[in-house]
């Protein structure tokens, strides 16, 4: 009987190390690990980019959702303002007495102020608001002239006089469509010594007439120093 010829075992070969191009030769271990951890690093720092920018989209994206379906008016925003207090404080800085109506309850005010404008013209402002939630301003131009009126009523001329509480007033009415009238709808103006007041808003005619005669006492004691 013949022996059977046993193979030797194959030994596998190792496979000769990865020439790199621009080395011209095999990277050392050292190299591998540092350039293993640079493709690391490049590979967070472009993840940490797109997060970014995905999280700036959301956000921008809840910013215009937001505008979309917040309601938006040209009527002054609703705040608490205490405007005999305001009026109080500022009066030693004017020679005037500035307007100050005392108005039932219901009534509120969002915004005073007592500002200059380029003219020189001061003007003392208070912005109510009706029980019934419609804008009426007061405006108090000290020492004005015909363009700061002007500019109150959009040039417009007076359509006719009303007296109350023993005050002339000039009527105004603005003859724009209803829905190109802002903020002004109906006006009245009266001067008060130095003092031009022009009160001027949304209300009816009834409501600016109960403010005219909470303010008729100042007026007339205003014309009466002018005499």
């Amino acid at each position: 009987m013949s022996t059977p010829t046993v193979n030797p075992p194959q030994q596998n070969k190792a496979k000769p190390p990865r020439v790199v191009a621009e080395l011209g030769r095999p990277e050392t271990p050292e190299e591998t690990a540092a350039r293993k951890a640079e493709n690391s690093r490049k590979h967070r720092a472009k993840q940490t980019i797109n997060n970014l920018v995905l999280s700036l989209a959301a956000t921008l994206g809840l910013v215009i959702v937001i505008v979309l379906i917040v309601p938006r008016s040209d009527k002054p925003i609703e705040r608490a303002v205490d405007w005999s207090s305001v009026a109080a404080e500022l009066q030693p800085t004017v020679d005037v007495t500035l307007m100050d109506p005392a108005l039932p309850a219901g009534w509120t005010a969002n915004s005073t102020e007592l500002s200059t404008d380029k003219a020189g013209i001061t003007s003392w402002y208070i912005a109510l608001i009706s029980p019934e939630k419609q804008y009426l301003g007061i405006h108090q131009g000290i020492d004005t002239d015909a363009s700061w009126l002007a500019a109150k009523l959009d040039g417009n001329s007076p359509v006719s006089t009303a007296v109350i509480d023993g005050v002339s007033w000039d009527v105004y009415s603005n003859p724009k469509p209803a829905d190109e009238r802002g903020l002004f709808h109906y006006a009245l103006v009266t001067e008060a010594g130095p003092s031009t007041i022009v009160l001027l808003g949304e209300a009816g005619p009834e409501v600016f007439d109960s403010v005219a005669t909470e303010l008729a006492p100042d007026v007339r004691a205003a014309q009466e120093d002018a005499r």
